[in-house]
């Protein structure tokens, strides 16, 4: 297709190609980018603010088609949409989003909801838990912290080491003391259905793996732990 331009005296002919097609055109070198671009609008359909030239690089728009140095029998390039195809493309994804009825999921799953803690939660609290307020604050008791159970169901005790900066986590079977330095977080949550406990993982290494899970803990003594092992106040 061929195309013709009123200013000839500066004119330039070169080829534009947007994909398949390819257009003969004819535009004056002294006329900036962005007008070469509204102009190629009108041939291709590609709005101009959507649009992109390639000759020797990517074309400003502020730029003279002389100072971009498009010269006779170049090959400029024209990369963008038409408003048609952008519309074709966004338009299922809109009715999608409009007919789904799903709600949408939460991005965090309770930890008293993950399998790897329900088995243990769904027994309920165990017969020789501490008693437990909800929203409560309290310090530590000067004797170990009982009344709780561990991965695998027995009972487990910490014992806080103050002048040794150690942790103590004892089970029926070992006690493993643990440096409080090398203690990266602590997580913890209120057990659903049961918030005056909560579920605790105390990291020791650098993974979620390494981490030591402990149910049935009194929500007043949760701060208090955490306090001790990590020093925040």
């Amino acid at each position: 297709m061929m195309d013709g331009d009123d200013d000839v005296n500066d004119s330039v002919t070169f080829s534009l190609v947007y994909g398949k097609e390819k257009h003969n055109v004819t535009f004056s070198t002294s006329k900036t980018v962005l007008e070469l671009k509204q102009h190629v609008e009108k041939l291709t359909g590609v709005p101009s603010a959507m649009s992109k030239l390639l000759y020797k690089g990517i074309a400003k728009d502020e730029k003279t088609l002389a100072e971009w140095g498009v010269s006779k029998g170049a090959k400029v390039m024209l990369v963008g949409s038409t408003l048609s195809d952008v519309m074709t493309v966004a338009a299922p994804k809109v009715v999608e989003a409009m007919a789904s009825d799903e709600p949408e999921k939460p991005v965090k799953e309770l930890l008293c909801q993950q399998k790897l803690h329900k088995k243990i939660i769904d027994k309920g609290p165990p017969d020789f838990a501490l008693t437990a307020w909800r929203n409560a604050r309290a310090a530590l008791p000067s004797e170990p912290l009982s009344g709780m159970v561990g991965r695998g169901g027995g009972k487990l005790r910490l014992t806080f080491k103050l002048e040794a900066d150690q942790l103590w986590i004892g089970t029926k079977e070992r006690t493993e003391k643990v440096s409080m330095q090398s203690v990266r977080a602590i997580v913890s949550e209120p057990i659903e259905g049961h918030e005056e406990y909560h579920i605790m993982g105390i990291q020791l290494g650098p993974t979620e793996a390494s981490r030591v899970w402990i149910y049935w803990v009194p929500a007043q003594y949760v701060d208090a732990i955490k306090e001790t092992i990590l020093g925040s106040s």
